[in-house]
């Protein structure tokens, strides 16, 4: 029973959408309709900047580090995965938005793993900013990411769940990342910038 809670508990965590609330408090705009139209820390980032991509990206990366990592210390890895997912889920289609289509699980992910198995979390995050500065791709970086979370859970001895999870994460991500693997693929994904505009904000990872 008390798994299942911490489930719906992260559902909701992931279900909040910030970066949606971010510019709508502090730019009145919607999101959805700028850059890519997701609503994930990167398309803040590109089109508004540091200055909302940032709280963005922490924000994104808490709502799957705190469910994850409670559930984990009450109960167990095996709940820290469950509420890590369910937070996951909640990105991709959050309820406080009609579960309409939501982020694409990266920081989210990033957040859960760095909450259940942290060592993982780490591990990901080092390949994500080895991959970024190689070659500016987000999408790229996000996904190479993704992809090497449950060999780092296998080689670091992580129980099986963790490796179940980094399978589910990388699996994931990599298909809400189909968009971006098409304009790749046709030389059309544009790196990423840190400061907004140009026509990088026209693509999101």
């Amino acid at each position: 029973m008390l798994t299942a809670i911490l489930a719906v508990a992260g559902y909701l965590a992931g279900s909040m959408p910030w970066g949606y609330w971010l510019v709508g408090v502090f730019r009145g705009e919607d999101v959805r309709t700028k850059g890519s139209g997701n609503i994930g820390a990167t398309n803040v980032w590109r089109v508004y900047g540091r200055t909302l991509g940032i709280p963005a990206v922490l924000l994104d990366t808490a709502k799957g580090f705190v469910p994850a990592l409670v559930a984990t210390l009450l109960v167990g890895h095996g709940a820290g995965v469950v509420a890590g997912a369910a937070a996951m889920l909640g990105h991709w289609r959050p309820l406080f938005l009609g579960f309409r289509r939501g982020g694409k699980m990266v920081a989210t992910a990033g957040g859960a793993f760095l909450g259940v198995a942290p060592l993982v979390g780490l591990a990901g995050a080092g390949v994500w900013l080895v991959v970024f500065a190689a070659g500016r791709y987000a999408s790229v970086a996000s996904m190479s990411a993704a992809a090497s979370l449950a060999l780092w859970a296998w080689l670091l001895g992580y129980p099986w769940p963790v490796i179940a999870f980094g399978c589910f994460a990388g699996v994931g991500v990599i298909l809400l990342h189909r968009a971006n693997i098409r304009r790749l693929l046709h030389g059309q994904e544009n790196r990423f910038r840190l400061r907004p505009g140009g026509p990088s904000s026209a693509a999101s990872p």
